[in-house]
């Protein structure tokens, strides 16, 4: 016996084989005998609609001599009019394209024709592979409508579904099986076969299988039944474990640098999200413009090394920022950085600020992804001149940190610092009693620690969770005599989503230095309040205590509080009214019986970066010289 298949390769990416019964198997013929009836392949084929007489006669009815104006109407697609098939036929509608426009009686039929056919293959996709489609034209006012009746018909469903080969994946078979999630009576439905085939794929790559091959799906249609056998050739490739990274010759770095960055360990089941995982975290090293990584059978049996091959992109930096603050002055800042200087990821940073009341000149050494993942060493020298209406500063420190830092790309819920600080500074500011000037030199040693939990759902724009934080310096300084003091902070905010459109945010830090007054510690290592990251309203650095000449004295303990309403106001622009207060007070512990206030209102840029901010604010409880108004500019949400 014989068979005959008749295949059809449909739009959607289905190779579909109609299936017809055998015919009877072939016998000698004598040349002058008579033929036999023709045999009955039992195929119940799709009846095609008869055309109207003359589909054309509307519109000649309508304008006899030349062009009319027309609309289009479907019928009989409720079964399957989705947003998606909408969307599809809209894109690929010739009479959509053209509605409203003059056309003749011929331009208008060939549209409507190639819309049918168009409709066919989507009903197609859907299932419908029995679909009748009528096309005609009938006359409304001084338009044409353009007809396009559908009969769907019955839905095939799925039979048979067959995936030969997986068996071999052992004990991992059954759960390749599950993630290929179309059954029996499933319907046969083209974008379903596509999500099942790339969910398959996914799946026998996270569950061990590097060299794994997935078939093209292959469906036989039987019109008899109105059923469908579906069959995905599965090849596993045996079960592998993580081997070696190697990575051909560069000018990046090297297999062992990329280990340290990879989220897997040699001798762990392989997982294909892993490996995409480590690619997306190389790229955002900014030091390769490509970067390939293909298994390759290990050394050690069992195992797949993975091949790492980058293209470096350009090392150098040059960046330059102009501002302006309220407080803080005009100033200028200009960089040059070489990002890979000191292989791997060691970067050499030259950064200088020249303002109205801040000049800079440093020199930072840093390293990314040093011995895992998102761990930043720094380690920095640095001269700086600062004037602010508390003090005057001249500073050279020397300072390094060893941090596991949070970005957008990979926002982490647990982050941390540990730092060691010297610093030598002279500083003047006033003696409080009197207003008398005066000058003092520090010498400072610090070690900062922090401790971050990130509970919010966005880095720049949350908009529910919540984020808790604490700083902790134990510090010793010698003016005179040698003593030590800690300054302590613990930062808390909150975001909660009342609707698409409105988020409430409330924010609330505390501060203090214990071990020393007020005065034995350093102007620039005391707790100030009052500029946009802090009570908005106010000037930078403003609130609290002041001197004779009305100048803030800092403090050793800090109260801020902070609510807003963030409105999404129309696209991508939002406002956002809020309520700050805050305290400065020498002793110990914030007090919160001379809070000052401010209010005002912002509005947010939301951009693909994040949302741009400006916000207008007023004291509501001034202090003598305190501005009316404060306008503050930046990225990110004000916290």
């Amino acid at each position: 016996m014989s068979s005959v298949r008749l295949v059809l390769l449909l739009s959607a990416g289905w190779l579909v084989v109609v299936a017809a019964p055998a015919r009877a198997q072939d016998v000698p013929l004598a040349p002058d005998a008579p033929l036999a009836d023709l045999p009955d392949i039992g195929v119940a084929w799709p009846e095609i609609a008869p055309e109207p007489a003359d589909p054309l006669a509307a519109i000649r009815s309508v304008n006899a001599a030349g062009e009319t104006r027309y609309n289009y109407r479907i019928t009989g697609i409720d079964a399957v009019d989705t947003d998606l098939f909408r969307q599809r036929f809209n894109e690929l509608s010739t009479l959509r394209a053209n509605e409203g426009e003059p056309a003749n009686a011929a331009q208008i039929d060939r549209r409507a024709r190639e819309d049918a056919r168009t409709l066919d293959e989507l009903l197609r996709n859907e299932g419908y592979f029995d679909a009748r489609i009528a096309t005609s034209v009938r006359p409304e006012g001084d338009r044409l409508i353009v007809y396009l009746e559908v009969e769907p018909g019955e839905r095939y469903r799925f039979a048979q579904v067959r995936t030969p080969g997986i068996a071999v994946a052992g004990t991992k078979a059954e759960t390749l099986r599950e993630a290929f999630p179309i059954a029996p009576q499933s319907p046969v439905q083209g974008d379903t076969v596509v999500a099942a085939q790339e969910k398959l794929t996914q799946t026998i790559g996270r569950e061990g299988f590097p060299f794994a091959k997935v078939g093209e799906a292959e469906i036989t249609v039987d019109h008899a039944t109105r059923t469908a056998t579906i069959e995905v050739p599965v090849q596993p490739g045996g079960e592998r474990r993580f081997g070696r990274i190697v990575a051909r010759p560069n000018r990046v770095f090297d297999g062992d640098h990329a280990q340290d960055i990879a989220r897997f360990k040699p001798g762990e089941t392989y997982d294909s999200t892993l490996v995409d995982d480590l690619r997306r975290a190389i790229v955002q090293t900014s030091l390769v413009s490509q970067v390939r990584l293909t298994p390759v059978e290990g050394q050690v049996p069992g195992t797949v090394d993975l091949d790492l091959a980058m293209e470096p992109a350009p090392p150098r930096t040059i960046a330059a920022e102009l501002g302006y603050g309220t407080g803080e002055g005009a100033r200028v800042e200009g960089s040059w950085t070489h990002r890979n200087l000191f292989p791997p990821e060691g970067a050499l940073t030259l950064r200088g600020v020249l303002g109205t009341r801040e000049q800079v000149a440093a020199v930072t050494f840093r390293r990314n992804n040093f011995h895992g993942r998102d761990r930043v060493l720094t380690g920095q020298i640095a001269a700086t001149h600062l004037v602010r209406d508390a003090f005057e500063a001249n500073t050279v420190s020397l300072s390094g940190s060893l941090e596991r830092q949070t970005n957008i790309f990979f926002q982490k819920t647990w982050t941390w610092s540990l730092g060691a600080e010297l610093l030598a500074t002279d500083e003047r500011d006033v003696i409080v009693a009197t207003g008398d000037p005066r000058r003092r030199t520090y010498f400072i040693g610090a070690v900062p620690t922090s401790l971050n939990y990130d509970g919010s759902d966005d880095l720049l724009n949350p908009t529910r969770g919540f984020r808790l934080g604490g700083r902790f310096s134990p510090e010793l300084s010698l003016q005179g005599d040698v003593f030590g003091y800690t300054r302590v902070q613990l930062d808390g905010s909150v975001y909660k989503s009342v609707n698409d459109s409105l988020v409430l945010a409330g924010r609330a830090r505390i501060g203090s230095i214990l071990g020393a007054p007020r005065d034995a510690v350093a102007p620039s290592r005391r707790f100030y309040a009052g500029g946009g990251a802090s009570v908005r309203g106010y000037g930078f650095q403003s609130i609290g205590p002041r001197d004779p000449n009305n100048d803030p004295i800092g403090g050793r303990s800090l109260a801020e509080f902070s609510i807003e309403a963030r409105v999404r106001a129309f696209g991508n622009f939002g406002v956002v009214p809020f309520l700050d207060a805050g305290n400065i007070d020498t002793s110990p512990l914030p007090g919160l019986s001379d809070l000052r206030y401010g209010a005002g209102i912002g509005v947010r840029y939301y951009s693909n970066f994040g949302p741009i901010r400006v916000d207008v604010g007023t004291p509501i409880n001034p202090q003598r010289g305190d501005p009316r108004i404060a306008v503050y500019v930046s990225l990110g949400q004000a916290f």
